[in-house]
């Protein structure tokens, strides 16, 4: 893994009152890690250690695939830098990357069927995980 933020344990954020509490006292909802555990999905990450937005979610989004069982393997992640023409890094033309965090949830056979872009409601896991409620994976 090369973006830092991802990692659960993470704790260097710019503003520690803006970062979220441990991601290990967090309760995730068994929905949520089914969702995400499920169909042998492939996550892409985009983000910054550098981008206060990546710090503030990232290592529970992090905890939260950990906790669903998601392999290693199935997760990739992308830094992402600040160019003069908006974000750098490898897939951010090919996926059309503009803000970060971004997240693309796709099935084994590449077809995105879910994507988070910097800031919702609720954390990346649960809108990540509603967005997914409504897949049909063939099995």
């Amino acid at each position: 893994m090369t973006l830092e933020t991802l990692d659960p344990d993470f704790d260097d954020a710019d503003d520690a009152a803006d970062a979220p509490a441990s991601p290990d006292a967090e309760e995730f909802d068994p929905a949520v890690l089914d969702a995400l555990g499920g169909h042998d999905y492939r996550f892409k990450v985009w983000g910054g250690d550098w981008c206060g937005d990546c710090q503030r979610q990232l290592p529970a989004f992090g905890a939260a695939l950990a906790a669903a069982g998601v392999p290693g393997d199935r997760i990739e992640d992308f830094p992402v830098t600040k160019g003069p023409d908006g974000k750098e890094g490898e897939g951010v033309d090919e996926y059309g990357i503009e803000l970060i965090p971004t997240v693309v949830v796709e099935t084994a056979d590449g077809e995105e069927v879910a994507r988070f872009v910097e800031e919702e409601d609720v954390s990346i896991a649960a809108f990540l995980a509603g967005e997914l409620a409504g897949v049909d994976v063939p099995t």
